[in-house]
């Protein structure tokens, strides 16, 4: 298999799923801005040849390197970047070379919000009333309807950037006065719950060969607009109705052969509504801490399903895997040092984020994992205890 990564210096883990790659067999190859001299070392020693491109936003620079790539080592059987800003990209390439995969009649359905809602429907799943919106009238019939309050955010796009909370007319105002010109945008209304996620491997028949769930403990959406840290659970089992709701939705959507990372919101009451997908590996830490919670290797998994079409397992969750980041302008009570002597027994992985994810995932983070959850609540707690 010829195998093309695009942008596999970023994020971060692009080395470890090209590195797997590699050991499954395939023939790596590299799209990407940075130098070669600036790439791992673990990545340089998975690819096969690396191509550099001055603009990766620039179409015709990354056709030619696929051109390129044929020319020399023959068809490319894949091309992925596993990350959601490239989507369109992906598919283009696809379309054009015909290689395996999702093309451009089906891509929008996968990037633009308020084509979700359709595939939401069909596959059974509570889906939250929505309207796509591009001035102050369409969002006032919105809201006459559902009411205060509401959420905005950007039609395409993944995470919480630009998504906000509107509880009146003054904040709506606000909002309209300050977005950005001409951008569509979604209009929400407001659930109370918290988002959990459904996140795993299906394979090219469309059989899901591995799940595991997050659950996060604030609204990521308040934590970027507050610039506060935040904290999040990998579990050891997934919840039937989460299960069920996640194996609908893939259903719906025809997926075959992708990682898969389903947002839901779960409510107080355990209502389970689809909120978002996203046909890539979770992100922040969370692969890792699949790898921590079911003592598994995810990027091998997928890349022996992609490779080999193989299915592993069985998969057993063993542990509970927490994720508490911080922020630098908040004083907290307990310093590195403490958090470490505390909380070392726990704590597998701990460093700074980089900056482009910091306004979400915190500057620095710590990840832990113990069979006893009780424990990991009480070590996010003493990270995050603030000076009063």
């Amino acid at each position: 298999m010829n195998f093309v990564f695009f942008s596999p210096h970023f994020p971060a883990y692009g080395a470890d799923f090209c590195d797997r790659l590699k050991k499954a067999g395939a023939t790596v190859l590299g799209i990407g801005d940075a130098p070669y001299d600036a790439l791992d070392p673990k990545l340089k020693e998975a690819l096969s040849e690396y191509y550099r491109v001055a603009d990766m936003e620039e179409y015709e620079p990354v056709y030619r390197a696929i051109g390129h790539f044929i020319h020399k080592w023959g068809r490319i059987d894949r091309f992925e970047s596993l990350n959601e800003h490239w989507l369109e990209l992906e598919a283009n390439i696809r379309t054009d070379f015909n290689i395996y995969g999702t093309k451009l009649d089906f891509v929008k359905n996968l990037k633009r919000k308020s084509r979700m809602r359709a595939f939401f429907r069909k596959s059974g799943v509570e889906t939250i009333p929505q309207r796509k919106c591009s001035d102050r009238a369409g969002a006032l019939t919105f809201i006459r309807r559902v009411g205060f309050p509401v959420v905005v955010k950007p039609d395409t796009g993944s995470g919480a950037s630009n998504t906000y909370k509107i509880s009146n007319r003054k904040e709506l105002d606000t909002y309209l006065t300050e977005r950005e010109p001409g951008v569509t945008f979604v209009m929400e209304q407001f659930v109370d719950g918290l988002v959990v996620t459904y996140d795993g491997l299906v394979n090219r028949d469309g059989e899901v060969i591995f799940a595991a769930s997050h659950r996060y403990d604030q609204s990521v959406m308040d934590v970027v607009n507050r610039d506060h840290h935040m904290s999040y659970v990998c579990r050891p089992t997934v919840e039937p109705a989460i299960e069920e709701a996640g194996r609908k939705i893939l259903k719906a959507f025809d997926v075959r052969e992708r990682f898969f990372h389903i947002e839901l919101f779960q409510t107080k009451k355990n209502r389970i509504i689809a909120l978002e997908v996203n046909m890539r590996p979770p992100g922040a830490w969370m692969t890792d801490a699949i790898n921590y919670t079911y003592d598994v290797d995810i990027y091998a998994e997928w890349a022996n399903m992609v490779v080999k079409d193989a299915n592993g397992g069985p998969y057993e969750g063993k542990y509970f895997t927490a994720y508490a980041s911080r922020k630098r302008h908040i004083r907290y009570s307990h310093d590195h040092d403490a958090v470490l002597a505390a909380h070392g027994d726990k704590i597998v992985h701990h460093q700074a984020i980089e900056e482009v994810f910091s306004k979400a995932m915190g500057h620095y983070a710590y990840q832990m994992r113990s069979t006893d959850p009780d424990a990991l609540r009480a070590a996010v707690r003493f990270i995050h205890a603030e000076e009063a």
